[in-house]
């Protein structure tokens, strides 16, 4: 039989990725694909070194609202930043290494210059909210982040930043309007900013200059939908 579970790993030809069944299981007959590495002289060239700011200005974004597609919204502006020769770092709160999470997956896999990291701090949506010590905990680990993603704001190590979920720990009081004001004042002028998450203030939104709402009209969810692998997450 052939498992319908798959692994990738580095094949021993630098830049070669091979797929195929797990191989902990020796009744799986081998099913391999070879991928061959991107030659990124097709996307880069000369200009994009590092020192080279890629934006004139950088802007603030933010993705709001009940409705899906603000993470996906922001990973979409990652890939096509990357894809013009940008670095970009994208910062998940609330979403700690733990969790299955389809899109940081795929940029594992890739070749693209974006670099997602998480803030990994146990957090349960549905019930950290009503726990004192999660919460300060949670609101701790996030004023540390804020300040070291300042300072590489300040320098300039990426041009695109993302703080995913951002938005939302404002919302909830996890996070400091302050914090994140600071960010979005002491960054270099060619750093563009995209924060993501439900319950925007209008405090928040003025310090942007492009706002998304994600409404929600329908959604599977409301007849039992259950979240679904590579879909949702």
């Amino acid at each position: 039989m052939i498992t319908a579970h798959w692994f990738y790993h580095r094949d021993t030809r630098p830049g070669y990725l091979v797929a195929g069944p797990e191989p902990e299981n020796p009744s799986c007959r081998t099913v391999v694909a070879l991928v061959p590495p991107l030659d990124l002289r097709l996307y880069f060239n000369h200009r994009y070194t590092y020192n080279v700011a890629m934006l004139e200005k950088g802007l603030v974004q933010i993705y709001t609202g009940h409705g899906k597609g603000k993470t996906t919204a922001a990973f979409g502006s990652a890939l096509r930043a990357a894809g013009q020769g940008n670095k970009v770092l994208i910062y998940q709160f609330l979403k700690p290494a733990s969790l299955d999470i389809g899109e940081r997956f795929a940029l594992q896999l890739g070749a693209v210059r974006i670099r997602v990291e998480t803030l990994d701090v146990p957090w349960d949506m549905s019930g950290s909210l009503d726990d004192e010590k999660a919460v300060i905990k949670i609101q701790d680990a996030i004023s540390d982040a804020l300040k070291r993603i300042t300072q590489t704001a300040e320098k300039r190590f990426y041009d695109v930043l993302i703080l995913d979920e951002i938005v939302f720990c404002l919302s909830e009081g996890l996070a400091k309007f302050e914090d994140v004001k600071n960010l979005i004042d002491k960054r270099d002028s060619a750093v563009e900013i995209i924060l993501t998450g439900r319950g925007a203030t209008a405090e928040l939104m003025e310090l942007a200059d492009l706002v998304t709402e994600m409404k929600n009209i329908k959604h599977p969810f409301d007849k039992g939908q259950p979240a679904r692998r590579g879909i949702e997450y």
